[in-house]
């Protein structure tokens, strides 16, 4: 059975990441090149160290703290997915509201939590005022398709922290 809630700044912590498996084998990233996407060849696979949690952790807290949404989805007690939304509104009449992470173990992914999660991030920026859901995603194919199944497209204002942060992702927007 899985459980959808709300988490607290003060139960987000290490622990809480211990039936998580963040794995992901990338074979193929979508890159833009002379103002085309196209897919290219970029093998390697995805996992997270010990400091990656705990900046998670730290990132998470953050959001929490400051009037952000963080929900997560537990299979059997044990956190399985989440997502996070960033409390302030950027991109002028864009009124985006960042979708800061959104990850589901790989032992359930294809279950539709992600899908779930996603709209829980979707109704609750829509209730603080937001147009539209900023999502600085992972290039990978896999990746882009579940938030293109979802109806984002390519951002029409980029943030600019987010591309140096990671000039390879992919920056989206999806209507509200």
């Amino acid at each position: 059975m899985t459980e959808y809630r709300r988490l607290s700044k003060d139960e987000i912590c290490q622990e809480l990441f211990n039936g998580f498996i963040r794995h992901q084998e990338v074979t193929k990233c979508w890159r833009k090149i002379n103002g085309e996407w196209i897919i290219k060849d970029a093998p390697f696979i995805d996992d997270w160290t010990q400091k990656d949690y705990e900046v998670l952790v730290s990132c998470l807290k953050n959001t929490s703290a400051t009037g952000g949404f963080v929900y997560a989805a537990f299979h059997n007690g044990v956190l399985k997915g989440f997502v996070s939304v960033e409390p302030g509104l950027s991109g002028g009449v864009q009124k985006y509201l960042d979708l800061s992470s959104i990850h589901v173990s790989e032992d359930m992914r294809g279950k539709g939590i992600g899908k779930t999660l996603f709209n829980a991030a979707s109704e609750w920026a829509k209730k603080k005022g937001a147009l539209k859901l900023y999502i600085s995603a992972h290039s990978a194919v896999e990746s882009q398709a579940f938030y293109k199944a979802l109806g984002c497209v390519e951002a029409q204002v980029y943030n600019k922290e987010h591309v140096e942060k990671e000039p390879y992702d992919c920056q989206m927007e999806c209507i509200l």
